[in-house]
């Protein structure tokens, strides 16, 4: 049985049922697609179908792929002076905060698995103007990220030719605009050019690359932890917490925004082979591997350079290797794993960004064009390569400045809804298939003489968490989160609330009666 949104139920000829009448204004904007209908619709596209084809170790690499990058290559430097060498408790803090989203994340994608990931949680649940600022959000988290990490390819890749080859590219091509005599960042461009190409051939091709990438990542941090575990001096880590709990603290709330892409993997709900065992397991296991390389690698490094020299270091892993080898080579292998690990994120942030906009497409709620489906490919071609050449562009030729920044309380927005959105399938549909369950969710507890379940805490506390931490940014932030927010609602009004699916169907509701 369906819930009880307002959509009118659809017949078998295609024709919607009459036997609800049309929304008035407010009811129209906070109308819910059943989870059911949700489902049902998965892969379809305009022309052809998305193809299920990720197990659930390519799902697991996607998102890993999104979550691990430049942030563990440069993060460093900003993080250990805050904290000295606890900023290993800082990496753990930061983990368990990104866990409360995670398990809600988790237990949606096994509920709803469709590619729109939090989108498409809200339209279920708290309506659709919910749904289009969630996925308006989701627009400047993916697609701004994309642009912002390419932007900081160049600079690897000139460290990369410099320690091989002695040759760099230019400054004014491969610095952001406006930064150090950059002009037009033309690696930037490249590597989103390169990532559409791969997308353009498929998801499963695509998620072999990115497994590869992944591996090839994974291993550069590997690989340092045994260079640098030479260079471990025991000295180095006293005193352990030299500015105190509140500098750990501070240092976590940096951390968190590295743990930022583990929701990548629930963007790709309709190409799962069986989405709602693996999209779970997928989501936490990434979580665990990612928070254990990232402990990993800041305890050799704490360990081997004074916390005090961190201060400044854009790239302390690759002057860590140096120092212990007394050898160059070392740092230039580091530098080729992160020009692989930006490309990975850079490939698997913006699959995500079109299968987001493909479910808003398929929904009415941007045009056609982004959910039309190769027939051979069984990709949506269009979509990929508008995509793509806009954040290309975006990255080569526009300062980002603090839109950059904006990705992050676009973010946090987003998985504060997720959580949302579990609390109220709790009470809404508590008899809905759920595959996965947050801890302690639904456990009976006695209360005035009889038990009642227990309503999801974790969801709640991870929503806490979410609103804290956007509220800990600064105000400069909030003025372009709400410009953007404001751009997006413009946009939802003059087009998106007449021609969403929804909308359209309850005027035909109108018109038969």
């Amino acid at each position: 049985m369906l819930d009880n949104g307002t959509a009118p139920p659809v017949t078998d000829d295609g024709k919607t049922s009459s036997s609800r009448p049309a929304a008035g204004f407010v009811s129209g904007v906070m109308r819910r697609k059943p989870v059911e209908r949700l489902v049902a619709e998965g892969g379809q596209g305009e022309g052809g179908t998305l193809r299920r084809s990720l197990g659930m170790w390519q799902l697991t690499m996607i998102s890993i792929g999104a979550t691990l990058g430049t942030g563990i290559f440069v993060v460093l430097g900003e993080a250990v002076p805050k904290a000295g060498p606890a900023v290993v408790i800082s990496f753990v803090i930061a983990g368990l905060t990104a866990l409360f989203s995670a398990l809600s994340y988790a237990e949606l994608a096994g509920s709803i698995p469709v590619s729109g990931s939090s989108y498409s949680y809200a339209y279920a649940t708290l309506g659709e103007i919910v749904a289009w600022v969630c996925g308006w959000c989701l627009i400047l988290e993916y697609g701004v990220s994309v642009a912002a990490v390419a932007v900081g390819w160049g600079q690897y890749l000139n460290e990369l030719l410099d320690g091989t080859i002695g040759v760099t590219i230019p400054a004014s091509l491969a610095n952001p605009p406006g930064t150090d005599g950059g002009i037009f960042n033309l690696p930037a461009l490249l590597v989103v050019l390169l990532c559409m190409a791969f997308l353009l051939g498929g998801a499963k091709e695509s998620a072999r690359a990115n497994t590869i990438m992944v591996g090839v990542k994974i291993a550069a941090l590997l690989l340092f932890c045994g260079v640098a575990f030479m260079g471990i001096r025991a000295g180095n880590y006293a005193p352990f917490m030299p500015l105190g709990l509140g500098g750990v603290s501070a240092a976590g709330a940096s951390l968190f925004f590295s743990y930022i892409g583990f929701d990548a993997a629930s963007t790709a709900g309709e190409e799962a082979k069986d989405p709602k065992k693996d999209l779970p397991k997928a989501i936490m296991l990434s979580l665990l591997i990612v928070t254990a390389l990232y402990v990993l690698v800041a305890a050799v490094a704490v360990g081997a350079m004074p916390w005090g020299d961190f201060e400044g270091s854009e790239a302390a892993l690759a002057g860590i290797m140096k120092d212990v080898t007394g050898q160059s080579f070392w740092a230039v292998l580091l530098a080729a794993g992160a020009v692989i690990a930006i490309a990975s994120v850079v490939l698997t942030v913006l699959y995500g960004q079109t299968r987001i906009l493909f479910a808003m497409s398929r929904d009415g709620l941007v045009p056609k064009t982004f959910s039309k489906v190769h027939e051979k490919t069984g990709v949506p071609r269009a979509n990929t390569v508008i995509v793509s050449l806009f954040c290309g562009v975006l990255a080569a030729a526009v300062p980002l400045g603090e839109l950059a920044n904006a990705t992050s309380i676009g973010t946090l927005f987003a998985f504060a809804l997720v959580n949302v959105a579990v609390i109220v399938l709790f009470f809404t549909r508590p008899t809905m298939e759920r595959t996965f369950r947050a801890p302690l969710s639904g456990v009976r507890i006695p209360f005035g003489g009889r038990t009642v379940p227990l309503a999801p805490l974790f969801p709640a506390i991870g929503f806490g968490f979410c609103v804290y931490m956007m509220l800990s940014l600064p105000g400069t932030t909030w003025q372009y989160f709400g410009a953007w927010m404001l751009v997006g609602l413009v946009i939802y009004f003059i087009y998106g609330r007449s021609r969403s699916r929804l909308a359209r169907e309850d005027q035909q509701v109108s018109l038969e009666k």
